[in-house]
């Protein structure tokens, strides 16, 4: 039959049993972080004078001085051959989404043609590895093969065991022969670094003087789905596109609200607790983990840390987890959308601002409320600039997560809608309504904030408001969780989107401020007259409701907020003039690294879409409609040995009738997807209309075909069907 190898799948399946995690005996603590050259190596491996300069060049976000990267190197180079690796690489993100490395080996000759191990300063500052093949949306001809790769200090070095095989990996950002930001990481450090300059003259303008540096920090919760391999070596469009093309929902979804928080099942267990012991030798700061609202989908969630160290230990939580699955016979499967009809996948991203100095402000989160009116004030007027940001640049964050997996994900089951919008809690919405109508005005800072109820906003950190799950951008306490962020995204574009926001609206603050100051005497009393403004001028993007109501979207309309449902559409947003000024204007892209961004995206978008449609036309000419002319046959030979048995009433008739006019449907708009996929191959030098294609003629085919074909699933014999179903890769026995 069409489905033996179905069936030898399940068999195989409900025979296997859970492999043992290889974790160690030992406490985390233990060995929390031996795999990465940290503060702690670095601190006993280097000399005092030179481990400061380094500490220096990491605390303030400085290259490293080339006269102490010997020293450095060679402690490093020690440590890592010591821990068993023969090769080093610089591991950086280019606009792929994924890694990339290119492995040197650390082996070479002396004088005396005699085999030696070395590592340079040289090497470890700088690579040059081929960036001919790496996208750069038009930055650069294909046959300009030059492009460098840089350490960024600030994210330490450590060593990736794969198998046997121990690598020295470098973080670093890649950057082409001109300085053009060729991957994901440059232009986040880029925009650090402004916001953290814009950030200190708003400080140093209100009295909070000795400011060193204002990070980010970054908390992203990333969830996933675990299936069986077997079952995903079984489905084409696991295989091709990460997502299923094709499958009927089964009688039994999510909807029992069984599977969120429930108990994690054992060979789960094993899998996520060695992904989470290779993490910890990481130094990867997990904290949590539990089962998500959709069968077989999990979660894990770090410790907040440095925004750009966050970023790339992402990367690694990503690709571990793939890893590790493999062991265990599983199948890591990130996409924001890999089963229609249940819960997508998503990656919450906790971002805040914080500040480093040699003071008493050292350390202090600026969107923790405080104790005194200044505090208050000056929380407020940061809380005032993401308000800001957010509002004037919604269409741009809304490009930073457009990607073809996530507009399946937003929107449906769990996901914030495409609008975007800020949640603020109860509490704080009151407050802030209540500034922005002039409540308590004609009073000073200090009087007005007490008579307005600011004693409680230190209650904010305790959650005393509910937790908007619908938010795409939502207040959580200390913090921003931007929910929107899609689960396979390299988290480094969205949260440098959302840093070039802030930086510009912090900017126009201090300016507003400065000019206040020349006519009120007191800092904290024009820093709330500031704040009113600006309150009152984002009042539209704040929403406290249900952002899955059609209610929203109509009111969204009214409010003049963006709804962009399809991805070249929010792609798009990166091409207007508000977006050009904010990246240029702050120094963040040039004119022509936005462009290729714009590009490079739009570009992954529709060869996504093309191999989605390439891969359901294949399966559904060699998989489905064969099995349905096999499943068809086969009931027309029972009806004719039944009327020749004598039989008068032969219901096998009809139902070959109903299968095959949906088999004759399906042929129908698996033609017309072909036609479709003609002409989208044909128009490469079009791509905003292969774009546009592709997004509305396209997928509106796929989704026909899809619904012919889920119709016959329901129709055929449950061993005709030719690929695993719903109900067998959710729900393993």
């Amino acid at each position: 039959m069409a489905s033996s190898s179905r069936k030898a799948a399940l068999t195989s399946i409900a025979n296997r049993l859970p492999k043992g995690s290889a974790t160690p005996a030992g406490t985390v603590a233990e060995y929390f972080g031996i795999n990465t050259f940290g503060a702690r190596q670095m601190r006993a491996k280097l000399p005092k004078d030179v481990f400061a300069k380094l500490q220096a060049a990491i605390r303030h976000g400085k290259k490293l001085d080339i006269e102490i990267a010997p020293t450095v190197a060679q402690a490093i180079k020690e440590w890592a051959i010591s821990r068993g690796a023969s090769h080093f690489t610089h591991w950086f993100l280019p606009q792929t989404g994924m890694t990339a490395e290119k492995h040197d080996a650390f082996l070479t000759f002396d004088e005396n043609k005699s085999a030696i191990e070395q590592f340079s300063g040289a090497q470890l500052i700088q690579s040059e590895p081929d960036a001919s093949s790496f996208p750069s949306g038009g930055l650069r001809a294909t046959w300009e093969a030059r492009g460098y790769t840089a350490w960024n200090p600030a994210s330490p070095v450590f060593i990736v065991e794969s198998g046997n095989v121990r690598t020295l990996c470098i973080p670093s950002v890649f950057i082409g022969y001109n300085g053009e930001a060729l991957d994901e990481m440059t232009p986040l450090l880029r925009s650090s670094d402004i916001l953290s300059e814009k950030a200190i003259k708003l400080l140093t303008l209100i009295g909070d003087k000795g400011v060193d540096r204002v990070g980010t920090t970054l908390g992203p919760e990333q969830e996933y789905f675990l299936i069986d391999r077997t079952h995903f070596a079984l489905r084409p469009d696991l295989v091709m596109a990460n997502r299923t093309l094709l499958g009927a929902p089964p009688p039994r979804g999510q909807q029992l609200e069984d599977h969120y928080f429930g108990g994690i099942p054992e060979r789960i267990q094993a899998c996520i607790a060695e992904v989470e012991h290779e993490l910890y030798k990481l130094g990867v700061p997990i904290m949590t983990r539990h089962n998500e609202v959709a069968p077989c989908q999990f979660e894990m969630a770090p410790l907040f840390e440095e925004t750009d160290l966050a970023v790339d230990h992402n990367q690694l939580v990503m690709s571990v987890l793939r890893r590790v699955a493999m062991r265990h016979g599983l199948q890591a499967i990130l996409h924001e959308k890999p089963f229609a009809g249940v819960n997508g996948s998503g990656k919450h991203c906790n971002w805040s601002m914080s500040i480093s100095s040699d003071n008493e402000l050292d350390g202090l989160n600026l969107l923790r409320p405080g104790k005194t009116p200044h505090q208050n004030v000056r929380f407020l007027l940061f809380l005032a600039a993401v308000l800001k940001g957010v509002h004037k640049h919604a269409g741009v964050l809304r490009a930073g997560i457009g990607t073809s997996g996530n507009e399946h994900r937003l929107g449906a089951n769990e996901a914030p809608p495409a609008i975007i919008s800020v949640f603020m809690g109860a509490t704080l919405t009151r407050l802030i309504e209540d500034i922005a109508a002039g409540k308590q005005a004609g009073k000073g800072a200090a009087e007005a904030l007490i008579s307005l109820g600011v004693a409680k906003l230190p209650e904010i950190e305790k959650d005393n408001t509910d937790r908007n799950r619908t938010s795409p951008f939502a207040f959580t306490g200390n913090k921003f969780e931007f929910r929107a962020v899609g689960a396979s995204q390299a988290i480094a574009w969205p949260v440098t989107i959302v840093n070039a926001a802030v930086a510009e609206a912090i900017e126009e603050l201090t300016e507003q401020l400065a000019a206040e100051l020349k006519k009120t005497k007191k800092v904290d009393d024009a820093i709330l007259k500031v704040v009113r403004a600006a309150f009152r001028s984002t009042s539209a993007v704040r929403f406290e409701g249900n952002n899955y109501s059609d209610a929203w979207v109509k009111e969204a309309e009214k409010r003049g907020l963006l709804n962009l449902r399809r991805t070249p559409e929010a792609l798009a947003q990166l091409q207007t003039p508000r977006a050009k000024t904010l990246f240029t204007g702050l120094g963040i892209l040039s004119k022509e690294e936005l462009e290729s961004r714009y590009h490079i995206r739009m570009e992954r978008y529709v060869k996504d879409m093309l191999i989605e449609m390439h891969t359901l036309k294949e399966m559904v000419d060699t998989m489905i409609l064969p099995a349905v002319y096999s499943y068809q046959g086969s009931l027309a030979r029972g009806a004719a040995e039944a009327k020749a048995a004598g039989i008068k009433e032969i219901a096998s008739v009809e139902r070959a009738n109903e299968v095959g006019a949906l088999a004759k449907k399906l042929k129908a708009e698996r033609d017309t997807l072909a036609k479709l996929i003609d002409k989208a191959e044909h128009m490469h030098e079009d791509l905003e209309g292969c774009g546009t294609l592709v997004t509305g003629a396209g997928a509106d085919a796929m989704a026909k075909v899809r619904d012919c074909s889920d119709a016959l699933e329901l129709l055929v014999a449950d061993d005709a069907w030719p690929l695993p179903k719903y109900r067998e890769m959710l729900f393993p026995v």
